[in-house]
């Protein structure tokens, strides 16, 4: 097998997602005759995306589409949604870490849009349509609040090198900087009488956070509460905003304090927090009643989210919207506290726009992604099991069982490995997955020990040891497969995208007899020049968090670094990522280089107009081809042995 680079084309593709209605149907095994096309595939994509919201007088939910990237609005009792004549920036999406907003009012949206040439804030009326630019700073924006008068709004901008709060107030377009800490200032919010702001500050690693209350002008800051041993991914997104009841009392916030992400009230005035509603469960989304009587939020159980209310002074929670095999997200409360919006999806489902009612928990549909044909009926709905691994570990892990498999014969199989990698698979519509397992491959996709979403001690389980413990945990992945009936044993291969491929690269040279075929989507094999060479900081502040401080750790680094061990690598690689736009990583092909140069099979593809990784429908829709072109050469060739590797 020689090593090239091909170029990846672009092929026209036929159709576009709209609202449209689907059959109900209960999820089945897809049979081979009703196996998806990929472009029927690549169809199936929610209409909904942000943290959808009420408008104020509860008439209409503002929602952004994540198809056009525009925001619309849809009525409580559904019906088409109405778009919004805004324009969005020159990404096509409007900017920053959450949805544009309403006014107290519901006079204006407020927005973060780069149309002007930089980011900035900008507000649309809803009474006559017009715009209005209120900022002119030229910096990244990640936060904003409206103040309760509707006079100003807070927002956290890194003008000067990194994030500090400002003001803007909306009739002068005067802007005020008030903090000017060197650590990271996010995700503001103010007092219900407009008096006070608060604020979040991380400190140098992210891992710590204080809340901070600041007045207006600046002064009178002071300290609210502090949190530790928090790592914050997201520059302040995981921590997020704290939530300030609508008496002025207490602040809402998120917290690992007890090996779980759990919400915690602490008094504004002093005082130490109290949990809200205990669990061994992570836990997002909370937000508080109008009346701020109740607080809802979502829990995760084993990548199924239910979303919950429980009374603000404490209690029994009560289970308001259970999925059956979902997840639900982002609600909002409706002006009168009677509804909560919600997002849901599912296995078999994409994303779409509920509202549920407090009063009986009968949940009404508002949009609906499902393309016509009734695809859900057509899919593969995935089994949850648990497999051993090494130190006591038992994986949860998602198995998607193979369609169109002739009576006595085994099938290939794939392990499939999330990003982050504090991250998880949940009960969510994995398109790239069921493109393969309709096409003939057993696809299991594990949650690792690194991953969120069981505990503190399992995230934290592959510190210090990258590519070492937590590969265990991937070939325990790979004996699992074995024992299923429908699997050949000896035809095994392994993908996965960001730590996914990061892990496919690990895999390729520290469990070099392990997998038949690899492809490492957008992965990062060196460490060590990735701390020299790219430095981005997000990344930095990750590495440091999970395998140490890079000058006090480089042996760790260099330990978890695939490239440094590339000569035994003995298994076809195809590596996968995009190229062309900012910001990009010259990590594939550094790792193709080395590769090349101890003459390793390898293949190597990039995809035009994207940053590292691959988003772009057309661009997804080749790689997925040329994916399936490899693995079939490696996984369906039965004139391979096991253990046997070929030179093409």
């Amino acid at each position: 097998m020689t090593s090239y680079r091909k170029p990846a084309t672009t092929p026209r593709l036929l159709g576009a997602a709209i609202f449209l209605a689907s059959a109900s149907a209960a999820p089945l095994h897809a049979q081979k005759a009703d196996i998806l096309t990929i472009d029927q595939l690549l169809s199936i994509e929610s209409v909904v995306s942000g943290s959808p919201a009420w408008a104020p007088d509860g008439s209409g939910i503002l929602f952004q589409s994540s198809l056009s990237g525009g925001l619309m609005t849809i009525s409580p009792d559904g019906g088409f949604p109405t778009r919004l004549p805004i324009q969005m920036g020159t990404s096509g999406h409007f900017l920053a870490s959450q949805m544009p907003g309403w006014s107290p009012s519901g006079n204006w949206i407020s927005y973060v849009s780069d149309k002007g040439g930089s980011p900035e804030i900008w507000i649309w009326s809803a009474e006559d349509g017009s715009e209005a630019q209120l900022t002119n700073l030229g910096a990244r924006i990640n936060s904003m609040t409206w103040s309760p008068d509707e006079r100003s709004i807070v927002f956290a901008g890194d003008r000067y090198g990194n994030y500090d709060i400002w003001t803007v107030e909306v009739a002068t377009k005067r802007v005020r900087r008030i903090t000017s800490d060197k650590l990271y200032e996010v995700f503001p919010t103010w007092t219900p009488d407009s008096e006070r702001i608060l604020y979040v500050r991380l400190n140098d690693t992210w891992e710590d956070h204080e809340v901070i209350e600041v007045s207006p002008d600046g002064s009178g800051a002071r300290t609210v509460l502090q949190d530790t041993d928090f790592f914050d991914y997201g520059a302040g997104t995981t921590f997020a905003y704290p939530r300030v009841s609508p008496d002025g009392s207490q602040v809402l916030f998120r917290s690992h304090r007890s090996g779980w992400i759990n919400y915690w009230l602490a008094p504004i005035g002093g005082g130490e927090p109290r949990q809200v509603a205990a669990a061994e469960a992570d836990q997002s989304s909370a937000t508080w009643s109008p009346d701020g009587s109740m607080i809802a939020y979502t829990e995760n159980h084993n990548g199924h989210h239910d979303l919950r209310v429980v009374a603000a002074d404490g209690g029994k929670p009560r289970v308001l919207v259970s999925p059956d095999g979902g997840r639900a997200s982002s609600p909002s409360w409706s002006p009168d506290g009677a509804s909560i919006t919600y997002l849901m999806d599912d296995l078999v489902t994409p994303q779409d726009l509920y509202v549920v009612s407090l009063e009986d928990g009968v949940s009404h549909q508002l949009t609906r992604s499902m393309p016509a044909g009734n695809f859900a009926s057509r899919l593969i709905l995935p089994e949850k099991v648990h497999y051993p691994s090494t130190d006591g570990y038992s994986i949860p892990a998602y198995l998607y069982r193979p369609v169109g498999v002739p009576a006595g014969e085994r099938a290939p199989g794939i392990l499939w490995i999330h990003g982050g990698p504090t991250s998880q698979f949940h009960d969510s519509f994995q398109q790239h997955v069921q493109f393969f397992a309709q096409r003939g491959y057993a696809v299991l996709l594990p949650n690792i020990r690194g991953s969120s979403g069981y505990g503190k001690d399992f995230a934290d389980g592959n510190n210090d040891c990258w590519g070492h413990c937590d590969l265990e945990d991937v070939v325990a992945g790979v004996d699992f497969l074995k024992t299923q009936p429908e699997v050949d044993p000896d035809r095994i291969g392994l993908t996965g995208t960001s730590y996914g491929g990061v892990m496919s690269m690990y895999a390729a040279s520290f469990a070099p007899d392990v997998f038949r075929a690899i492809i490492p989507g957008s992965g990062y094999g060196d460490w060590i020049h990735f701390y020299h060479g790219e430095n981005e900081l997000r990344h930095i502040k990750l590495l440091e968090h999970e395998l140490g401080p890079f000058e006090t750790s480089q042996d760790v680094w260099r330990n978890s670094s695939a490239i440094y061990e590339i000569d035994k690598v003995s298994t076809p690689i195809f590596m996968v990522h995009g190229e062309g736009r900012y910001p990009g990583s010259d990590q594939s092909e550094i790792f193709a280089q080395a590769l090349e140069n101890f003459y390793k099979p390898f293949e190597y593809t990039t995809y035009p107009n994207e940053n590292y990784y691959v988003y772009g429908k057309a661009n997804r829709r080749q790689m997925l081809l040329d994916m399936l072109d490899f693995f079939r050469r490696y996984l369906n060739d039965e004139m391979v042995d096991a253990g046997e590797r070929m030179d093409r």
